[in-house]
């Protein structure tokens, strides 16, 4: 460690944020490097290492992440984590939440966990992963509970929405959308992350900010083997990081950008950040492990040149359910049920009907059909709306009418849900209101049909997404939610068949136990293979050298999504399959090495879009390996179009050909470079009965601030 940048507490930008500990280089600040106008205003150290050891190593300081890292530090492991970015404010979640879903485990739910965890598997056909699920759906509340602890603001203690229908008077715990069952729960999360992050601090979690995350080690540098640690590198000063620890928890967000990406048309091109890279998948693929459920994407408006912020214009989804919506003459549109049948008043939208014992979720737009059974729909504005607006029947341009509904309803969904969502806090609420807006008086334009609605407007084939909204394909686990490779566990968004804030907090939570305990079986870890490092370190710092006359990054991301959209769009068959394999062989090998970089951040973009190209190819790998269609995969094959045949409702498992391939009962075979193997759609088994065991050791190995008392429940 002789050669080691120093490591200080970082006190402003430059060195890390909020007593974040930094990677500074030793030579002050570099001057303008390539050629460049502008200095680089951190001190560079190119060519220095800084060596980490600890118990358990997190990848990833967004919510999932900094859930684990506090799960483990209270089972007593010393934990890092690694985040590319700033931890207090960094991931998906880390600008706020309003509502906390599928906490079946609270007070007032009418619904078991294990009952609404399968509503949720068979609202999707059976693609939602049972495990995560399941841990969500029975440790939700818990979890809240605990975020209670830190300071989280989670209940009504002040009254101000005594007598609401959607507040329960004992516990003064406010709900969302269906105010019988009360499984979702309205939360001032707009502080939960830099609360979170102030309890890393407290628990002694050492917290590496600006350090993006290159590659799983592996003991002995093998692929498939046990995962000892990882590499990274400081993306403000170039210095390269090697991490070696007993348990890693990967909790790196699922990649974006692989059909649409330009930095000029649109200031936002998807629903996650754009920073989402996906790098969390390309380094455990590199590494050996095993993804399922990667043939799916889907058309989505956020890939649109057209799209307006989310939940920023009149809607009536998600945050703002269940809002009222009027057409230009202030004609309200009706209210149906999952049935058609019409509703007539606000409060039937937010409970189930004849026919449902409870609904999953409502709203939605009449511009795109809302996908799941009928049992688990909830209400929403009439379907056929575009017809009747046609027909004469209702006139253009629609309103979401705020000021129409009930002063409760009005004050939830403007002051709590989009007062507290990070989409919505300061880009929407502030700064509309800054500029006069009034939910009492005003009224937010939709832009169904008129192209361009940020929600739910159609949009072109290639305009499409892999898990931007929705489950989707991730990392395949088991009931310790540990991955193929000993010693490698994921939690949150890069878990295959999960979503949402609380699904990463749950799911957190419960991998950084394991993670914790596993740990705690090893006297301690293999060291880093030598010769790996180096390779890595080498193809890590390739793109410095590289002449500043080649593409840079952003046209290699154009050029993966332009490949992405020609030949792995909505239709799919073997040729076009086959093409976009080839074009993505020879992006990678031709095109991708000549991507320079001329400064730490530069460097960190060229290695994002390079893990964004290995996505591209695990995605067209996966739908390959699939030989049939499927409505709820957004999966057309051209030359199998038999729709979700039972032969196939099975979930299909890719790794590296030269990684684990099966073993016993699964179907293993090659595709190329590519081991395919496939498990059967409901392989996790009784739910209770893996769950509980397991709980009950992360709870008693956390301590008992890791389960919930008898006051606060």
């Amino acid at each position: 460690m002789s050669d080691a940048p120093r490591m200080n507490p970082g006190t402003n930008g430059k060195n890390g944020a909020n007593g974040t500990n930094g990677i500074n280089g030793t030579n002050g600040t570099n001057a303008a490097a390539n050629g460049r106008l502008l200095p680089w205003p951190y001190a560079i150290a190119y060519g220095q290492q800084r060596n980490i050891d600890c118990d358990v190593l997190v990848l990833g300081g967004g919510i999932a992440g900094v859930w684990a890292a506090i799960a483990a530090a209270r089972c007593g492991a010393r934990v890092v984590i690694l985040e590319k970015a700033a931890t207090e404010r960094s991931g998906a979640g880390g600008a706020g939440v309003d509502h906390w879903q599928w906490a079946a485990d609270n007070p007032a739910s009418a619904v078991a966990p294990a009952e609404f965890a399968q509503a949720l598997v068979d609202n999707q056909g059976g693609w939602r992963s049972g495990i995560s699920t399941y841990i969500q759906c029975a440790s939700a509340y818990e979890t809240l509970l605990e975020m209670e602890r830190m300071g989280g603001k989670v209940r009504d203690d002040e009254g101000e929405f005594a007598g609401a229908d959607f507040r329960d008077p004992a516990s003064r715990l406010l709900f969302a959308y269906d105010y019988a069952n009360r499984t979702v729960l309205r939360v001032w999360g707009h502080d939960y992350k830099p609360l979170l992050r102030e309890a890393c601090r407290r628990l002694g979690v050492r917290v590496f900010d600006r350090v993006a995350v290159t590659s799983l080690l592996t003991e002995g540098g093998r692929t498939g083997a046990r995962v000892v640690g990882a590499t990274g590198v400081h993306v403000r000063s170039g210095a390269f990081v090697v991490a070696r620890a007993k348990a890693v928890v990967l909790a790196a967000n699922r990649p974006q950008r692989i059909w649409t990406f330009s930095s000029e048309l649109r200031g936002l091109s998807t629903f996650r950040p754009p920073s989402c890279s996906g790098s969390g998948y390309a380094i455990a693929w590199r590494a050996g492990a095993e993804f399922t459920m990667m043939e799916k994407s889907m058309r989505s408006p956020f890939g649109s040149g057209y799209s307006y912020p989310p939940y920023g214009s009149g809607n009536a989804i998600n945050t703002w359910y269940p809002c009222t919506i009027v057409d230009a003459n202030g004609k309200e549109v009706p209210w149906v049920d999952a049935w058609g049948r019409p509703l007539a008043t606000v409060a039937e939208r937010c409970r189930p009907v004849a026919g449902q014992k409870f609904f999953i979720m409502g709203g939605g737009s009449s511009s795109q059909p809302h996908p799941g059974r009928k049992e688990y729909l909830g209400p929403r504005p009439i379907p056929d709306l575009e017809a009747r607006m046609r027909a004469g029947e209702f006139t253009p341009p629609f309103y979401a009418d705020l000021a129409g509904m009930p002063e409760m309803e009005r004050r939830a969904i403007w002051g709590v849900m989009v007062g507290n969502e990070g989409k919505t806090r300061i880009p929407v609420k502030r700064t509309y209101e800054a500029a006069g807006f009034d939910p009492e008086r005003d009224m937010l334009q939709s832009y169904d049909f008129l192209r361009g609605h940020g929600m739910r407007e159609p949009v072109l084939p290639q305009e499409r997404t892999f898990g931007d909204q929705g489950v989707c394909g991730g990392l395949l686990v088991d009931w310790d939610l540990q991955s193929n490779l000993p010693g490698l566990f994921g939690a949150g968004d890069g878990l295959f068949g999960g979503q949402d804030h609380a699904h990463a907090a749950c799911s957190g939570r419960y991998a950084g136990a394991r993670a914790a305990l596993a740990a705690r079986a090893l006297a301690s870890a293999p060291p880093p293979d030598a010769a790996q490092v180096e390779r890595e370190k080498a193809r890590v710092h390739a793109p410095l050298a590289q002449a500043a006359t080649g593409p840079d990054w952003k046209e290699l991301n154009a050029a993966t999504a332009r490949v992405m959209q020609n030949y792995c769009s909505e239709p799919k068959n073997a040729p076009l399959l086959a093409l976009a394999r080839s074009w993505l062989a020879d992006l990678e090998a031709n095109e991708a090495p000549r991507v320079p970089a001329g400064n730490p951040h530069e460097l960190m973009r060229v290695l994002e879009v390079q893990d964004i190209l290995t996505c591209a190819q695990m995605i067209v790998s996966a739908c390959e390996a699939r030989r049939a269609s499927s409505a709820y995969l957004h999966f057309e094959r051209l030359d199998f179009p038999a729709m979700d045949p039972p032969e196939w409702h099975k979930w299909l498992v890719i790794a590296r050909g030269n990684g684990p391939v099966g073993n016993g009962s699964r179907d293993a075979g090659r595709r190329g470079d590519v081991a395919v193997s496939d498990r059967p759609i409901a392989f996790w088994g009784d739910f209770e009965s893996n769950y509980r065991p397991r709980h009950a050791e992360n709870i008693a190995a956390m301590g008992s601030i890791g389960a919930p008392s008898a006051a606060a429940a």
